[in-house]
C-alpha cells in the first residue's frame, strides 16, 4: 500500500484535500494511507512516504524538500486543483508521481 504525504505551511490547510483525495481513492478502489503534515516536518514525514506532495503556498520549499528526501519522488500540488480541492486529480498526480 502506497503513503502519499501532503506537506503545507502547517499540515491544516492540506486536511480537506487529504480527505477529498481518500474519497477518490476509496471511490476508485485504489489502497493507499494519505497523511498532512507541515513542511517543517518533511524529513520525519518521509520515513514512511512513498511521495510528498508540497500545498502551493509553500513552493518555495520544493528544493529544501527535495534536499531532505533525495530517494522520494517530490512535487508540487496543482494550483487549481489545490483550490477546487479536486482529490480526484491530485491523487491521479501522485500516482503519477510515483509511476503508476
Amino acid at each position: 500500500m502506497k503513503n502519499i504525504v501532503l506537506l503545507c505551511a502547517q499540515g491544516m490547510s492540506t486536511g480537506m484535500l487529504m480527505n477529498k483525495m481518500r474519497a477518490a481513492a476509496k471511490a476508485s478502489g485504489y489502497e493507499c494511507t494519505i497523511s498532512a503534515s507541515s513542511v517543517s516536518q518533511a524529513k520525519t514525514a518521509a520515513e514512511t512516504a512513498d511521495c510528498i506532495l508540497i500545498g502551493p503556498q509553500v513552493r518555495y520549499e520544493l528544493d529544501n524538500v527535495r534536499k531532505q528526501c533525495p530517494d522520494l519522488p517530490v512535487d508540487v500540488i496543482d494550483m487549481v486543483a489545490y483550490g477546487r480541492l479536486d482529490g480526484a486529480k491530485v491523487l491521479a498526480a501522485a500516482q503519477k508521481l510515483m509511476g503508476e
